[in-house]
């Protein structure tokens, strides 16, 4: 049944599907949690379709979605490579806002996931945010320590600046970075992908469906818990706005015979990124996977990129920018105390 093919992210040697799955909207973030037993079948339902790259991360829930993921990956653990990620600060069960970098807070937010997760080992080890109290080389050089010990096996970075980018794939190669990427989230394009690319780092892109609204979510469909209702680009001015771009990629995706969606995604992999869409659906899954079999010639990815000019896009990605790596980096090493966080 498998028919999303493998491909190397990064050149140090990890192989992963195509496109991967986001389990994040499964427990937390948008909406209330579906329940466990939808979620374990829908996981199993990827992985049977070849989808063996499963995002996750300690904050979602927090900690729910990594057991969750652990529940579901019982018995075909040696079929799915496990990305997961750390560096937020949660006491009793709450997300305090804070980010820590720290040696002590890397590794036992790497021995909490590890047991969530009922797994040895990490696949794939990402620093969530950039610590900006603790130089990159500090974190990293922790990270090493966990491949060094057998408990993560390659490492990454999300919503890191290309300079930060560089000082950590200076001190142990950085097999991927994930960062949001899709057709409305293009300023990766300036400095960080070209940086990826010459170091020989993947791209993990995140909401390469722009938080599901190139596959027609609209604001009136998200519950009161869920935070796309909040953020600025789903905000009914800027919203008005912004649905003109969608409806023209319904009708490139009509000449092509796909979705606006699969279109939006296409263009994602043609960029040499393994996208993660996320979804709660078997149908969404499928779609999404349907995406791998569209080819678009050079002149259709203009033609789509034309369609979604990111100069007239409304609102900013986040109603809080300062967690992104244009506002957030790591201190110079000379800096660094080992006082901790």
């Amino acid at each position: 049944m498998a028919t999303v093919p493998k491909v190397p992210l990064g050149r140090q040697g990890l192989e992963v599907s195509a496109q991967g799955l986001g389990c994040m909207g499964m427990s937390a973030f948008y909406g209330p949690p579906k329940p466990d037993e939808e979620m374990i079948e829908l996981i199993c339902k990827a992985v049977e379709h070849g989808v063996t790259l499963l995002d996750t991360s300690d904050v979602y829930g927090p900690y729910t979605n990594e057991i969750l993921l652990g529940k579901a990956i019982k018995g075909i653990r040696d079929k799915v490579q496990l990305a997961t990620k750390f560096a937020s600060v949660i006491e009793n069960g709450k997300i305090t806002g804070q980010t820590r970098g720290d040696p002590e807070h890397v590794r036992a937010a790497c021995d909490g996931s590890l047991k969530r997760l009922g797994v040895d080992c990490i696949d794939l080890y990402f620093q969530h945010r950039v610590d900006r109290k603790v130089p990159i080389e500090i974190t990293v050089g922790e990270m090493k320590k966990l491949v060094d010990e057998g408990k993560v096996k390659y490492i990454g970075l999300s919503e890191a600046s290309a300079a930060d980018i560089r000082r950590a794939h200076a001190i142990h190669p950085i097999s991927a970075v994930q960062i949001e990427y899709s057709l409305w989230a293009r300023d990766v394009e300036e400095e960080i992908i070209p940086t990826c690319q010459e170091l020989g780092i993947g791209i993990v892109a995140y909401s390469p469906l722009g938080r599901g609204f190139f596959s027609g979510k609209n604001i009136s469909e998200f519950a009161d818990s869920d935070l796309r209702k909040y953020e600025p680009r789903f905000g009914s001015e800027n919203f008005q706005q912004n649905k003109r771009f969608y409806e023209k990629l319904v009708k490139l995706g009509q000449e092509k015979n796909c979705t606006p969606g699969q279109l939006a995604l296409a263009w994602v992999q043609h960029k040499g990124a393994v996208p993660i869409p996320g979804t709660t659906k078997l149908k969404n899954l499928e779609e999404n996977i349907g995406a791998l079999k569209i080819k678009l010639t050079p002149e259709e990815i203009k033609a789509v990129e034309d369609a979604v000019p990111v100069e007239e896009v409304k609102g900013d990605r986040y109603a809080d920018m300062s967690k992104t790596w244009k506002f957030n980096s790591s201190p110079p090493l000379d800096t660094w105390t080992g006082t901790k966080q």
